[in-house]
């Protein structure tokens, strides 16, 4: 059965031209010209990714993602005409699993459309892996949930991915674009120094606000995640 893509973009040309181009690959395609018709949408089910503009009427992309967020971790590419930083930071900490920059080009958006269904399936076959623990740290793959002596951590999608790839490559010093490559998806294209900005997300959610110091800078290299107790 082919996966079913939700296009939510108000332009209608752009939005025609992926529901050829999708349609053609092999996709099932749905579009939604507004923010507040592609989440009711997605909250009736049956969607496996959605394509989501970052401007639009009704109710913008960060918000749609944040609400879809609240109850699905379906794989969200989030479109963008705005070649910034700060907007990309945004849709990936409201909860985008990816971004693409306009203009794009299709093979682009279809390779990450690849990556982001292939991470979906591994995800599923993954679910029943325990918890990871590093002292009072507990990271709970199955509820997708962080806690510090059990007190929840509330952590965006992108920051909870950072903090499980470094848990689970505990004490292995990790470059930015081994970082880039396994939490962003390797055909990620911009400023590795993403990776900087959500490691202090991290660290000022766990680090500063517990008084420890898992998340240690391996000057001129990288990151480690280092267990405390051990």
């Amino acid at each position: 059965m082919a996966e079913h893509i939700l296009v939510v973009e108000d332009e209608g040309k752009i939005a025609r031209f992926l529901e050829l181009e999708l349609k053609h690959e092999g996709y099932e395609v749905t579009i939604a010209y507004d923010g507040r018709s592609g989440l009711e949408i997605v909250e009736k089910g049956n969607i496996d990714i959605i394509i989501l503009d970052l401007m639009l009427p009704l109710m913008s992309g960060i918000e749609v993602c944040r609400r879809v967020r609240k109850f699905s971790d379906i794989p969200i590419i989030m479109l963008t005409a705005k070649d910034d930083i700060s907007d990309k930071v945004a849709g990936l900490d409201s909860g985008a699993d990816d971004y693409v920059t306009k203009p794009f080009a299709i093979e682009e958006l279809l390779a990450r459309i690849r990556v982001a269904l292939k991470r979906k399936s591994t995800a599923k076959k993954d679910g029943f892996e325990e918890r990871i623990t590093a002292g009072k740290l507990v990271l709970s793959k199955l509820q997708h949930k962080v806690t510090y002596d059990g007190e929840e951590i509330f952590l965006s999608k992108k920051e909870y991915d950072l903090l499980l790839y470094l848990m689970e490559n505990s004490g292995i010093v990790l470059d930015r674009e081994k970082l880039i490559e396994n939490v962003w998806g390797y055909d990620f294209v911009g400023d590795t120094n993403v990776t900087d900005v959500y490691i202090r997300y991290l660290r000022s959610k766990i680090d500063q606000h517990y008084g420890v110091n898992f998340i240690k800078t391996i000057r001129g290299v990288g990151y480690i995640f280092e267990n405390q107790d051990k």
